[in-house]
């Protein structure tokens, strides 16, 4: 799914940008000025109401599998696919019916989760059968309440008060799928919290920086080949995509070899793509009867970042070696918020504080501070494949304390990714999920492919390693 219309400027949100927030005392006050029939914010459930759940919480079979035979990784892909379609249906069944599922256990059990039960049993044996490992104890799924709280979610070091105020009013996000007022955080009650490893002798101080655009073209799908490929809407929510302009679910490492880029420097035509960010305006976008966008629960217009900067970096304590071409790094966990935040690593912060960086929340901005989102991806590799089973396990980070990599991974560029929103003040944005993820800010992620060619990738490490500045 390609789109070419321009989203619309800050000049045209100018009714929107004079959301109230009113700072002080520790408390905060937000005026919805998103509201609309049909969409946006709602009444929330009360707080008390028995038996409230929120979710649909499925163990996620990827992450158990480390090893699958070379062989089977496209057929596994494509029935992990499968098992993520079979969740977003069940989700909605959910949704459709929400009071009766509060009120009625039985019909939870017979009408959502037995159901989802045995679809999932018949694709985990047909899993099994591909793989050898026995599965079947990760059919069974649960509803579950949204009680996400009470952590500022610092993504790196000690964080400080959540500033969750009395008086927020409680949004209930997008047809009733999130976000919520819990998910928002004032910037400026957050402490200080960014700690990094002191640079060693040895260590591998340039940057090498590459310019590939805002997406101002528009290219979205909600495929990701990296974790789907050959399945349309493997992602069930919209992709920003800068440099190569040929990923899509079907792209093989030929096609993206030959695909045009967006970066300003052909010689990197690497993919680099996230899920959008929306405005909760009301407003209907291109994509609100489409697979990723309404179907899938994301609603609300999409924002174009108003600046992308990807830098590579080098380690604290050693040189650094190339990237293999087509390596491909996920960072962060599109299930975070059912999974828990092992591998959650996307921050949030606001220019001007960037010191400040949440995990689980969305920062609030002050008036003239824009929102950001960064993005560190793991800088260590296992100097052998290009992915793995469950696209973890071949790269790694180094160790937050010494900088170093463990035992048998090497030191690579580190991407370093900076997307900067000129939205409203205010707790009206959130980025797309799995339906079942809530839009929480916690399952934020990117995902990138090495498509330099190997003459601008030597250009990448000497740079890094010699201690210079390059783009």
């Amino acid at each position: 799914m390609r789109r070419t219309r321009k989203r619309s400027t800050r000049a045209k949100r100018a009714v929107a940008a004079s959301v109230a927030l009113i700072l002080g005392g520790g408390g905060l006050i937000a005026a919805n000025v998103y509201a609309s029939a049909g969409q946006g914010w709602g009444d929330p459930p009360p707080p008390d109401r028995p038996n409230a759940v929120s979710t649909i919480d499925c163990p996620d079979v990827a992450q158990e599998l480390t090893e699958v035979p070379e062989s089977a990784r496209a057929s596994v892909d494509r029935e992990l696919a499968t098992l993520d379609s079979q969740i977003t249906v069940a989700y909605q069944r959910f949704a459709d019916n929400r009071e009766r599922v509060e009120s009625d256990p039985v019909f939870a059990e017979q009408q959502i989760l037995t159901p989802l039960k045995n679809e999932r049993l018949n694709i985990l044996q047909r899993i099994t059968q591909l793989t050898g490992k026995q599965l079947d104890s990760m059919a069974p799924c649960t509803l579950r309440a949204d009680d996400e709280g009470g952590d500022n979610g610092a993504g790196e070091g000690d964080g400080g008060d959540n500033g969750e105020g009395e008086g927020q009013e409680e949004p209930e996000g997008q047809s009733g799928n999130g976000p919520e007022a819990s998910d928002f955080v004032d910037i400026q009650s957050v402490q200080p919290n960014v700690k990094r490893p002191q640079q060693r002798r040895g260590a591998s101080r340039g940057t090498f920086a590459t310019n590939c655009g805002r997406n101002e073209n528009g290219k979205f799908n909600p495929d990701n080949v990296i974790v789907a490929p050959g399945v349309s809407n493997g992602a069930h929510h919209m992709h920003d995509y800068v440099g190569n302009q040929a990923n899509d679910a079907f792209a093989s490492d030929d096609d993206l070899a030959r695909g045009r880029t967006t970066c300003r420097n052909q010689g990197d035509r690497s993919t680099y793509y996230w899920p959008v960010l929306r405005l909760q305006n009301g407003q209907a976008e291109d994509d609100a009867q489409a697979d990723g966008g309404g179907k899938d629960q994301n609603v609300g217009e999409i924002q174009t970042p108003a600046q992308v900067t990807l830098n590579f970096v080098g380690s604290p304590v050693s040189k650094v070696t190339a990237m293999p071409r087509f390596l491909r790094i996920i960072t962060g966990d599109a299930k975070a918020f059912t999974n828990g935040d092992a591998n959650a690593n996307a921050s949030w912060s606001c220019t001007g504080f960037e010191d400040r960086q949440l995990k689980d929340k969305y920062p609030i901005c002050p008036q003239g501070s824009k929102v950001v989102r960064t993005f560190k991806f793991q800088s260590c590799w296992d100097g052998r494949n290009t992915d793995s089973a469950n696209h973890r396990t071949h790269v790694a980070f180094a160790d937050p304390a010494s900088g170093r990599c463990g035992n048998g991974f090497r030191a690579i560029p580190q991407l370093v990714q900076r997307i900067v929103y000129d939205v409203p003040p205010g707790p009206g944005f959130a980025v797309d999920s799995f339906p079942e993820q809530l839009h929480k800010p916690i399952t934020d992620h990117g995902d990138f492919i090495n498509v330099f060619d190997d003459r601008l990738m030597r250009k990448v490490v000497s740079c890094i390693n010699e201690g210079r500045r390059c783009a």
